[in-house]
């Protein structure tokens, strides 16, 4: 079975896209995940991109912004691809079921009200 939860934090803004032909909703972001051990001299959270399709994918877009708190669920998939230098790159992204918003208030939505 190939499913993965976190909570996590976005490392940038949610980038909403529409697929051609369909017209669905397609975001992609990066999250930070925090380790629950620290070794000294190692990273203390691990970082991946993640993709959402779908209302959720439109609603991530709408109310999160980068330091959003988040829990997700999906699965991990892997890839790869050949860089400008011919080498051959791996990639490991999350593809998301589930999208949850742990943040009071988003940056988005104190925006709105404030002006």
């Amino acid at each position: 079975m190939n499913k993965v939860q976190f909570v996590a934090r976005l490392t940038r803004d949610a980038e909403l896209t529409f697929a051609q032909g369909t017209g669905t909703a397609i975001t992609k972001f990066g999250i930070a995940v925090n380790r629950s051990f620290k070794r000294e001299g190692q990273p203390e959270a691990d970082f991946f991109n993640v993709t959402i399709f779908g209302k959720k994918a439109e609603a991530v877009a709408n109310y999160t912004h980068k330091g959003s708190l988040i829990s997700l669920s999906g699965s991990i998939q892997t890839g790869s691809y050949t860089n400008k230098d011919g080498d051959k790159k791996y990639t490991v992204d999350i593809m998301a079921d589930e999208v949850n918003f742990l943040d009071s208030k988003g940056k988005k939505e104190e925006n709105t009200s404030n002006n």
